[in-house]
């Protein structure tokens, strides 16, 4: 039924500068692949066949990633590199991308806006690129979301009980009935401040399966203080309104949108790496003697 992921890759990263002033932050290596490779294998490989990804005028880099080197592919097969050059082929042949620009920054839910015309009115994945979530022997999160849109029929949001610190850099449930992983969502809580209580841990994580409606409630979303619209409001009101599900997926996320994050999945990625699995091993328990 979903065979469309959408992802947002239009802000600044400006935590990341002076790196990210020439580099989209989504372009920026986990060991030797760019994080926003690692998503879009997911999308890929929980079944979507078409990408829409929404940059800003200056992430040429992301489009001339994805897009075939003919003349780069027959200099490493000529040199005796024909597996760099079928992993760089493989790139290219994962679904179908298409690309939007997107001019001025307006928040989450603007962003999500620009999905409109290419979804055609049918349900759609999204993934935000700061969260590269891996889940080794099962099911990819968006996969599994996928398969909770398709039992409810409603906007599935990708959650996990997260602790306190890091709920409330997020949009926090505040949850009606719940049966296992699934929870009926009443309201939601965006980056609840020190000092209220949380209404729950459950906590949104960068996957969405949004439901062809959402845009009318974007359209329907009051923009903020800064004059920004969030999808997190524009599902709170659907919420209300049609019903939405939060749905606790396996898998782990590694928060690449700050440095600690970033750094952690360089260690823990590269302690998978077979190019560099001992190398770093015995770099670490030489760094613990210190």
């Amino acid at each position: 039924m979903i065979t469309k992921a959408f992802i947002p890759c239009a802000g600044f990263g400006t935590r990341f500068l002076p790196a990210t002033k020439a580099v989209p932050k989504e372009m920026l290596p986990i060991v030797d692949t760019p994080a926003l490779q690692y998503i879009v294998s997911e999308a890929v490989e929980s079944g979507i066949k078409e990408i829409l990804i929404l940059i800003s005028p200056g992430k040429k880099a992301i489009v001339e990633h994805f897009a075939r080197s003919g003349e780069l592919e027959a200099l490493l097969i000529k040199t005796g590199k024909r597996d760099v050059a079928e992993k760089l082929k493989a790139i290219t042949a994962q679904a179908e991308i298409r690309y939007a620009v997107q001019d001025e920054m307006k928040g989450t839910g603007s962003a999500v806006a620009y999905a409109k015309s290419w979804a055609g009115g049918q349900p759609f994945a999204v993934l935000f690129g700061d969260d590269v979530i891996v889940n080794d022997g099962g099911a990819p999160v968006t996969a599994q979301l996928m398969e909770a849109y398709e039992k409810t029929f409603r906007s599935v949001i990708g959650v996990q009980e997260m602790p306190e610190e890091i709920a409330r850099r997020c949009g926090v449930m505040i949850p009606g009935k719940s049966k296992g992983k699934y929870h009926e969502v009443r309201d939601i809580m965006e980056k609840p401040g020190a000092g209220i209580p949380l209404p729950s841990k459950l906590t949104s994580l960068g996957r969405f399966v949004l439901s062809p409606d959402i845009f009318d409630f974007i359209d329907r979303t009051p923009s903020s203080k800064n004059g920004e619209i969030y999808l997190t409001d524009a599902l709170a009101l659907q919420a209300k309104h049609s019903g939405v599900f939060a749905y606790e997926f396996e898998g782990k996320r590694y928060d690449i949108g700050n440095k600690l994050g970033y750094i952690i999945a360089n260690i823990e990625f590269g302690l998978k790496n077979p190019e560099t699995a001992e190398g770093l091993k015995a770099y670490l328990k030489e760094w613990n003697k210190l």
